[in-house]
């Protein structure tokens, strides 16, 4: 049986627990309640001190379990310029959905508090245009100037979005969102380090970037400086209408978030346009420059190889908001290309209808829009081919008996095959000026040569190789009647003066109609007098051609 002294001694022990209890309940509390708005005025009062601006937080939760543990929404820092004068109301430089992070019960009472890790989700940044700027104001509390109150080793960020505005009304700001987002604060006055991941929507692939950012430059903050690596990784050329391939991309970028320059290099093993559908190997290096101020892209230069050619490009790629989209437009230079190289590209014919090394100079154009790319690109500009072999036998039997003809050579009946075999096909020189638009090539003005003859001639070819309209002249070296034989030679001698034409033995207008598969030649003396008149230049010959 307890004796009444234990019992006594049993209840004095709970009681004391109960105190002690009571006591640790209430010390919480006051450590919660005073905790809460400790913690608020040290949130704003180190990103006041961090961005030199109005701070505003909706909302703000404190409790301890194992530590102090923050929740916070509606974070709002507006900076020292209206992030985005175009949108209505005035936009914060940094705008968080929710953030949270734990620390130790005692970092509540030290100054400056440290924080390991803080855990941000929808964070926005919000880059204002380089000339919108408030007057700025030293922000003082009481006569005293704020300070930072919080450190923060690491930031752990899901769903984070970085738009950097543009000088120009109407034009759209550039967009970067980036699924999740590591940095790490290596000192005051530092850079911060960041592993970034990110979808890019189009062309659709996964991108990977490493690098530093900032130090942050609260007066200008699109002046903030920016380096870094990247990967671009299965990025499906098939979400943009019109082309294909898969393409991966790596390089490097520095500069600031108002200009950035990169260099990096891009392959795509099976680049295709939808309308040739040949899968050809693709490789490009690259140098551009991001413009923070108007958004655009401008590259100088890009060098591509597409199978055995190699081209090099410069222009720019300007952001549109109606339609939104891209307009690109450039300068292309191929030095020394195979011509079935860029055929096999973008023509659906299969073998390409000629070979043969060119040069040619074209400006390229692609308005932004829904059709495919195809349908939307638009060349202008001259070529030089200057031994071109025709891969239909049809067409290229037809060049070497017009050939031997028009040199006046008798009984000219030549076996393309054999000739092709022993490697004395007849080269046709060509050149010319173009223009290519909703997938038909134009050519304004044609110059063909071979041995013995010449034409100029314009019309016009689609890419799908099921049409051919051209109309030109043809000049001979012969005669009419040195062309034939017996008795056909003797009638036409009385009519060779009326053929003769500047020197050229004979002169006869031409046509050439019909598809790739079924060519048709003939004569075209109806459009005689209208082609010489709007299509011929004042003089013939090779030299006549813009180089």
């Amino acid at each position: 049986m307890e004796t009444p002294r234990r019992s006594r001694k049993w209840r004095w022990i709970v009681g004391i627990l109960l105190v002690f209890l009571g006591v640790t309940v209430v010390a919480v509390r006051v450590v919660i309640t005073r905790a809460q708005p400790i913690l608020r005025a040290r949130v704003i009062e180190t990103l006041a001190a961090r961005f030199k601006s109005r701070v505003e937080l909706a909302d703000l939760h404190v409790w301890v379990a194992d530590g102090l543990h923050v929740d916070g929404k509606g974070l709002q820092v507006y900076g020292t310029s209206d992030s985005n004068p175009w949108e209505p109301g005035v936009q914060p430089m940094l705008a968080v959905e929710e953030f949270r992070f734990q620390t130790s019960l005692r970092s509540l009472f030290r100054d400056p508090m440290h924080v390991d890790t803080m855990y941000v989700d929808g964070l926005v940044v919000n880059i204002p245009p380089r000339n919108n700027r408030r007057q700025m104001k030293d922000l003082r509390q009481g006569g005293r100037k704020m300070k930072m109150r919080i450190f923060v080793d690491h930031f752990v960020c899901a769903n984070t979005k970085l738009i950097i505005n543009t000088d120009k009304a109407g034009k759209p700001p550039l967009e970067f969102d980036i699924r999740d987002l590591r940095m790490k604060d290596i000192g005051p006055g530092q850079p911060l380090r960041f592993d970034a991941k990110l979808i890019n929507p189009k062309p659709q692939g996964d991108i990977h970037s490493t690098g530093q950012f900032g130090p942050l430059n609260e007066e200008s903050p699109r002046d903030t400086a920016v380096m870094g690596d990247y990967s671009f990784t299965n990025a499906d050329l098939g979400t943009l209408p019109g082309i294909g391939g898969i393409l991966s991309s790596t390089g490097k970028y520095g500069g600031t978030l108002g200009r950035i320059e990169v260099e990096g290099q891009t392959d795509t093993p099976d680049f295709r346009v939808a309308v040739s559908g040949h899968r050809v190997p693709l490789h490009t290096d690259f140098h551009a420059i991001v413009d923070g101020t108007d958004g655009d892209t401008y590259l100088d230069p890009v060098k591509a190889k597409v199978l055995n050619s190699y081209f090099t490009a410069r222009g720019k790629v300007v952001r549109t908001n109606n339609p939104r989209g891209h307009d690109i437009e450039l300068d292309v230079v191929l030095g020394s290309a195979h011509i079935e190289d860029l055929l096999k590209l973008g023509v659906k014919t299969d073998p390409p209808i000629m070979t043969g090394t060119t040069a040619m100079k074209t400006r390229l154009s692609i308005p932004p829009g829904t059709q495919d790319i195809a349908n939307r690109l638009k060349l202008e500009g001259n070529f030089r081919i200057p031994a071109a072999h025709f891969t239909n036998g049809k067409i290229q039997g037809k060049i070497d008996l017009l050939s031997k003809v028009s040199q006046g050579v008798k009984h000219a009946a030549p076996d393309h095959a054999a000739a092709d075999r022993a490697g004395k096909v007849v080269s046709s020189d060509l050149m010319g000026r173009f223009a290519l638009s909703q997938g038909i090539l134009t050519f304004s003005y044609l110059h063909f040569l071979i041995p013995g003859t010449h034409a100029d001639l314009t019309g016009q070819y689609s890419l799908d190789g099921n049409t051919f309209d051209f109309h030109g002249m043809l000049r001979l070296d012969a005669r009419l009647s040195q062309m034939t034989t017996g008795w056909k030679s003797k009638l036409l001698r009385p009519i060779d003066p009326f053929f003769e034409k500047d020197g050229a033995g004979t002169e006869i207008p031409f046509k050439i109609s019909g598809t790739r598969e079924a060519p048709r030649f003939g004569l075209d003396f109806r459009g005689k007098d209208e082609f010489k008149e709007n299509h011929l230049p004042e003089t013939r010959g090779p030299a006549t051609i813009a180089q």
